[in-house]
């Protein structure tokens, strides 16, 4: 039992590395090759993880070996104009200028009904709001309004506004992310005071951030005590 505990964690240590490796895109955001090469590791991974019998080595080696295919596909997606049609092919338009393209349905195989479908993920529920709809490699369909139907913008109304910058966190769980600090050119000392000025020590903090204006935002841990303000 030891044993299958041990080949179980190291295998899953490696999995979660090797997918780390090969990028942070969501499950639904996978190109074919990339998805094709994932459900491949997760093979490869569970038959020695579950059979003893079967030597830890292979699917340690294969997976490693798919990294290295991964990452030189990877590369050739990235170069090659080519290799990215051949690797993930090209968007289809299902609906253009207003117009649903039967032919691109027939041939990517959707229906009206999984058009619709998509298109109300996206909070349309009239298509004859859209002016094209974009079927992604990774599968996603975008949607552009006609027009008329979008949403009037701050360009649009000739207004002008400050850019208001990020918001970072300074603390997670009463630990200080530092890195952070020190990318708005802060110290330990100015957080000190700024979560002092809630009546709180930088341990008692759930969570603080900042936003782009220097507004702070603080939230305390469950059964924290609170001090004395420090005006």
């Amino acid at each position: 039992m030891l044993i299958i505990f041990a080949r179980a964690l190291v295998l899953y240590t490696l999995v979660l590395l090797v997918m780390r490796i090969m990028g942070k895109r969501e499950i639904g955001q996978m190109q074919p090759f990339e998805f094709t090469i994932a459900i491949v590791i997760a093979d490869l991974a569970s038959t020695p993880m579950a059979d003893t019998g079967i030597p830890l080595s292979h699917g340690i080696i294969p997976i490693l070996g798919l990294l290295l295919a991964h990452l030189v596909i990877s590369y050739a997606n990235i170069k090659s104009i080519k290799a990215r049609e051949f690797l993930c092919g090209k968007p289809s338009i299902l609906i253009y200028r207003g117009r649903i393209d039967e032919k691109v349905l027939l041939k990517e195989r959707f229906t009206i009904n999984e058009l619709q479908e998509r298109l109300r993920g996206n909070g349309i529920t009239n298509i004859s709001d859209v002016e094209y709809a974009i079927l992604e490699t990774s599968g996603q369909v975008n949607v552009i309004l006609k027009p008329e139907k979008q949403n009037v913008t701050i360009e649009d109304m000739k207004l002008e506004k400050e850019y208001q910058g990020i918001s970072y966190d300074l603390v997670i769980d009463g630990v200080v992310m530092r890195d952070n600090l020190n990318q708005i050119g802060k110290d330990y000392k100015w957080l000190e005071n700024q979560i002092n000025k809630f009546g709180y020590r930088v341990k008692d903090a759930l969570i603080v951030t900042i936003d782009g204006d220097n507004n702070i935002f603080f939230q305390e841990k469950m059964n924290s005590k609170k001090r004395g303000k420090i005006e």
